[in-house]
């Protein structure tokens, strides 16, 4: 017998199966997509078994298979054609589309098999006239005879025992040890239901869970979209069928998987990067096993092997997160696809700002529409205004317009919660001096530094490269480096300078990285022990806070003015996101957005709540340029070390993308990357757009062999790119 295994290096001159000799004493135990240990050259490596045959072709000398790494877990049929799908989709390597799909403690690369944790119990190992002889001959040993007295009930833990007594009883041979494995995160049912109202009702009673079909639920922010997915888990459990949901943020993830845990208690699995790799190698496992019904996570939630599938769900569909940026470049949304087309069961897309490309699909009937037009429990929106900040910088209010002031001061002295939205951390946005004009930037981005306070740091945000802050100019050793922008740790300096009674909280990338970090903040928020929130996109969300009242958007200049066709349409998003964040229950909410642009269309759409006439417009814009949805986009690009062979190879690929693409698809470029410099690697860029092009794949393909081997410029090609 022989196996076809893929091996564990991720190279592309390497992305095929070698044949191995499968040993006798292995032939009863191996099985497709087992994690193998096999002989490589002069090493042993690990690798997937991808396909057992009876016969081999090859004359020359097989090797042996060495050993199964972990005879408890294999990637399911399912998992492996997935795999392929991702290998051609993306244009990666097979064994990275594997790699992605699993948790570190499954890894191809990672030897250890058993993450599980165990609590040590111990039972009785005699019968019970032997305990009652050996407790009438020791009556003096009153210890050991509580414990042996006990045993005779139930077992006990071995923690909550004297190990000098549990010693003695195991050399007496009366009692045995019992390893007992428990799952680290395990959480109680609280029954907690709530009715839904007509509009929920129509949209649940509207899904057909007996299909194939994709749906655009288009909620306004508050209308209960949460409430509508637990119902239909509820429908999908009682026909013994299992629920993914993805939601775009792991800070998202607190509030709503509470939720789902008050509903369903232990039948619910969550996956997401920040549980450790003991808590996700349990949580894989209960899904695995069949233990539970629901998966609820982020992005790569996506790939889990649950069983008997029959609905997926992705909450804010429109969020970017659900693109991975690195390889394999794949979109969860597709992959979601992909298994609802599998297993034949519906997808459920639900936003209260949808893309323009769902939305346009939905319009066309390629999805179906459900809408959700009132806000649960019967709250109004809240009203929403523009403040000209050209009005305020002449009165010296530079972070905070005088309105927006007057409006904290009011919601703190009503015990109400203030949100403060800044999609920028750190302290500034770039430190320059102010004698020679020497502005500080990464040594190998190009990009600025950040300053961070905290830490009196400058940090590059792409590399991570770090540097203490000084004030001396290295360049013309003048003590006049000054600090320019605003981020979120600056803003809340000056907030605790303008309020410093308030209890104030920031929530960005730098005050969440550490382990449960999320958890406390919102529970803090919860609680009511902060006032304040500060924080970037990630608190515009899913988050749900009923004392907040007045949200301010101090910048929403700031990402309209990215050099991006999605800049307006995320702005949109963003604003109209965090907006809902306010007067969510009983009380009236109010937002306030600070703008240099009160004329700006796209922020007008905004405070008017009209989400079908930002779709119009964009809709205009994106076809008279040619862009998603009336255009498919594809980005290559070329990677090096070497500027020049970058810049010339750049050149090559778009040759042969005229002399081989058809007429009508349009090709840009070659041109720098927006950030051309990322690590010290040069980046060219090169875009096509196309509507339908039959040649794409090949030349595509061809490309991307042609840079198999080469040792000095590779090639990243991004099938709909989500950032330019």
């Amino acid at each position: 017998m022989y196996a076809d295994v893929l091996i564990q290096y991720d190279t592309k001159s390497l992305d095929k199966t070698f044949t191995y000799h499968v040993p006798d004493n292995l032939i009863n135990e191996l099985s497709v997509g087992m994690k193998v240990c096999v002989p490589f050259g002069s090493r042993n490596i690990n690798g997937f078994v991808i396909n057992i045959k009876d016969n081999n072709n090859y004359n020359g000398n097989i090797k042996d298979i060495i050993t199964i790494i972990n005879k408890d877990f294999k990637l399911n049929k399912e998992l492996l054609e997935l795999g392929k799908y991702i290998k051609n989709k993306t244009y990666s390597t097979l064994i990275s589309a594997y790699q992605t799909m699993l948790p570190t403690s499954l890894k191809v690369t990672n030897n250890k098999s058993d993450y599980s944790l165990k609590e040590c119990y111990i039972s009785l190992n005699k019968d019970i006239n032997t305990i009652n002889k050996y407790i009438s001959e020791h009556k003096n040993a009153k210890k050991q005879i509580d414990i042996l007295n006990k045993l005779k009930i139930n077992k006990l833990n071995s923690k909550d025992i004297n190990s000098s007594i549990i010693k003695k009883l195991l050399d007496e041979g009366l009692i045995k040890r019992e390893y007992i494995e428990f799952y680290r995160l395990n959480h109680e049912k609280n029954n907690i239901y709530h009715e839904l109202n007509d509009e929920q009702n129509i949209v649940v009673n509207s899904i057909d869970l007996n299909s194939n079909n994709t749906y655009l639920l288009y909620g306004i922010t508050g209308s209960g979209k949460t409430e509508v997915y637990m119902h239909l888990c509820e429908s999908v459990i009682k026909d013994n069928k299992c629920i993914i949901m993805l939601v775009p943020e792991i800070s998202l993830t607190t509030q709503l998987v509470q939720r789902f845990y008050d509903r369903f208690g232990n039948d619910v699995a969550i996956f997401h990067s920040e549980l450790s790799d003991g808590e996700k190698y349990d949580e894989y496992k209960k899904i695995d096993k069949g233990e539970v019904h629901i998966v609820v996570g982020t992005r790569s939630a996506i790939f889990t092997p649950i069983k008997n599938l029959g609905l997926i769900i992705i909450d804010e569909e429109h969020s970017s997160s659900y693109k991975q940026e690195n390889n394999p470049r794949y979109n969860a949304i597709d992959i979601a696809l992909w298994r609802c087309k599998y297993h034949n069961v519906p997808l459920v897309l639900g936003s209260a700002t949808p893309s323009l490309e769902a939305m346009a699909r939905a319009l066309k009937g390629v999805y179906k529409l459900l809408t959700l037009n009132k806000r649960a429990l019967n709250a109004s929106l809240p009203d929403i205004k523009l403040i000209d900040m050209h009005l305020e910088y002449q009165k010296k209010n530079m972070i905070l317009s005088e309105e927006l002031q007057k409006e904290i001061y009011n919601t703190l002295n009503k015990h109400e919660q203030v949100m403060l939205l800044l999609n920028r951390r750190g302290y500034n946005t770039y430190i320059t001096c102010e004698s020679c004009g020497y502005t500080y930037k990464c040594p190998n981005c190009d990009i600025t530094l950040t300053y961070h306070k905290s830490n009196n740091t400058l940090r590059c945000h792409y590399c991570g490269y770090t540097k203490v802050f000084s004030k001396i100019c290295p360049n013309c050793h003048e003590e006049a480096i000054n600090s320019f922008g605003l981020g979120t740790e600056k803003l809340e300096s000056y907030i605790n300078e303008l309020f410093p009674s308030a209890r104030v909280v920031r929530m960005d990338k730098d005050t969440t990285s550490r382990k449960g970090s999320h958890e406390r903040i919102i529970k803090d928020i919860e609680d009511n022990k902060v006032d304040i929130i500060i924080g970037t996109q990630m608190i515009s969300k899913g988050l749900d806070f009923p004392k907040v009242t007045l949200v301010g958007i101090i910048n929403a200049d700031e990402s309209l003015n990215i050099p991006d066709f999605r800049a307006s349409e995320n702005t949109f998003d963003l604003i109209t996101q965090v907006a809902g964040r306010a007067g969510r229950a009983n009380l009236k909410g109010k937002v306030l957005i600070q703008t240099f642009n009160t004329s700006n269309k796209t922020l007008n759409y905004v405070i008017n709540n009209d989400y079908f006439g930002n779709y119009k417009y964009e809709m205009n814009i994106r076809k008279e340029l040619k862009y998603p949805p009336y255009y498919y986009l594809v980005s290559i690009k070329i990677l090096s070390k070497d500027y020049n062979k970058a810049s010339d190879e750049a050149n090559k690929i778009v040759n042969y993308l005229r002399n081989n693409l058809n007429k009508e698809t349009i090709i840009l470029g070659p041109t720098t990357a927006f950030q051309y410099k990322i690590n010290n690697i040069y980046r060219y860029q090169i875009m096509i757009k196309y509507r339908y092009d039959n040649n794409l794949d090949k030349v595509l393909n061809d490309i991307n062999q042609e840079y198999i081997t080469n040792k000095y410029v590779s090639i990243e090609i991004d099938n709909n790119p989500i950032r330019m």
